[in-house]
């Protein structure tokens, strides 16, 4: 696993309806119907090499068909541009139109000191699969994932959770000031990579640009 896959995949020409998100390109095509939903679903599925991929994911609903490639931004490969680019050729054949706005993915990040990571706990009780030594993933394909977070061993604090929001790069502002309008208050600043807020009893959430925005922490 490296960064050279995602951070091509950003660079290359004609991905403009695709964001990467912490779990891999994904885009978002409306549409008007589960109907019309399904129909798009079925072209993209010819898309050559694109039911090789093991972890692809197409998901219909009455206003979206969302293309998910992967399920993690390191295992991007360069040949992830290819199956993007006719991806999209496919929706734009059949009418549909990208919306990055609408891709976003969620994840929950549990924090302990190193000694006390159990990651198994998490994966048992949310039914889900591993796909990297300190995360689990939906077996379904959506987009939840929960990955466990080092604390630093000289704090007072034994362990701690919050919620991480993964969206494009010209989404976060926007996505920080509904927040902040919403009653939210910023308790880390590091714009425009992200931003740590948190509610009003304190519940902290981070919404990050990073990797569609081409830096990594």
């Amino acid at each position: 696993m490296s960064e050279t896959g995602w951070q091509a995949f950003i660079a290359a020409d004609g991905l403009e309806d695709w964001v990467v998100l912490h779990g891999g390109p994904v885009a978002a095509f409306s549409v008007g119907s589960l109907d019309e939903a399904t129909r798009l679903a079925a072209a993209v599925a010819q898309v050559e090499g694109l039911a090789d991929e093991p972890n692809v994911a197409l998901t219909a609903t009455r206003r979206w068909l969302t293309v998910r490639l992967t399920r993690a931004v390191f295992r991007i490969e360069e040949h992830h541009i290819a199956l993007a680019r006719a991806v999209s050729a496919v929706a734009r054949a059949n009418g549909a139109r990208a919306d990055r706005s609408a891709v976003q993915e969620i994840g929950f990040a549990v924090a302990a000191k190193p000694d006390a990571i159990d990651i198994g706990f998490w994966r048992a009780v949310l039914g889900y699969d591993p796909l990297a030594p300190d995360n689990g993933l939906d077996p379904l394909g959506h987009s939840s994932t929960v990955w466990m977070q080092d604390l630093d061993p000289a704090k007072p604090l034994n362990h701690a959770m919050h919620i991480d929001v993964s969206v494009g790069r010209d989404q976060a502002r926007k996505r920080m000031e509904a927040a902040v309008a919403a009653g939210g208050r910023i308790v880390v600043d590091d714009g425009p990579r992200w931003w740590v807020l948190s509610d009003k009893s304190g519940n902290k959430v981070c919404i990050a640009t990073w990797p569609d925005g081409g830096e990594m922490d």
